[in-house]
C-alpha cells in the first residue's frame, strides 16, 4: 500500500511539472515596454550616411563602431551610441562650427543600414536577419521561414537592450521589434 501511495505522489509531481512546462514559462514575464515612435537610438553596427553640404570630403557612409563612435575625417571620433539622428546631426554641426571648419554647417544624417535582429527557437530558419523599419514579431518570424509544427504561436519572448541593460518580456505577433532584438519562439507541448 505504501508503495502505491509513493508511486501516486511521484505521478502527481511529474504531472504538475509537465503542466508547468506546458504553460510556457512566460507567465511571470512582463510585456515588452512600448517603443517611442520616432526616437530610434543609434548603436554599434548601425550604418549612417552623413551629408555635409559644401564639404564633399565629409560626405560618406559611416559605421557606428563597437565602442559607439563614428570616425569622421577632420573631426576625429564622434560619439553616436544612444543618440537620435537629429542629435548626431546637431553634434557634428556644432563640432564643425567650433573647429572653424565651416561657418554655417548644414548636416544631414540618415540611417542606411540597421543592425540585424536575431530569431531562435521554433522557426524554420533561426539566425541573424537584416532589420527593416516597421517590423513586428510576425514579420520577423515570416523572414525566418515561418513557424515549425512544434511552435507555440502565442508564446514569444523578446530580449532588447535599453539604456545598456538587457530587458526580456513577453511578446505577441503584433509586438514591434527593434534592431538588435532577439526573438525566441517557444515550443508547444500539446
Amino acid at each position: 500500500m505504501r508503495m502505491l501511495i509513493q508511486t501516486g505522489r511521484m505521478l502527481l509531481l511529474a504531472s504538475a511539472w509537465l503542466l508547468s512546462a506546458c504553460a510556457g514559462g512566460t507567465g511571470n514575464l512582463p510585456s515588452l515596454p512600448a517603443i517611442e515612435a520616432g526616437q530610434y537610438r543609434l548603436d554599434a553596427g548601425d550604418e549612417v550616411r552623413i551629408t555635409a553640404y559644401g564639404m564633399d570630403a565629409l560626405t560618406n557612409n559611416y559605421l557606428v563602431s563597437d565602442t559607439g563612435y563614428i570616425s569622421l575625417p577632420l573631426i576625429d571620433n564622434v560619439p553616436a551610441k544612444g543618440k537620435t539622428v537629429g542629435e548626431l546631426q546637431s553634434d557634428i554641426a556644432k563640432i564643425l562650427y567650433e573647429k572653424e571648419i565651416l561657418r554655417s554647417p548644414s548636416i544631414n544624417v540618415q540611417v542606411t543600414k540597421y543592425r540585424p535582429f536575431y530569431i531562435l527557437g521554433e522557426v524554420k530558419s533561426p539566425g541573424e536577419y537584416p532589420y527593416r523599419p516597421g517590423m513586428s514579431v510576425l514579420t520577423a518570424i515570416s523572414t525566418a521561414g515561418g513557424y515549425t509544427f512544434r511552435a507555440d504561436q502565442s508564446n514569444m519572448i523578446v530580449t532588447r537592450q535599453v539604456d545598456g541593460h538587457g530587458i526580456t518580456g513577453r511578446a505577441t505577433e503584433n509586438t514591434p521589434i527593434q534592431p538588435g532584438d532577439t526573438i525566441r519562439v517557444k515550443e508547444g507541448w500539446f
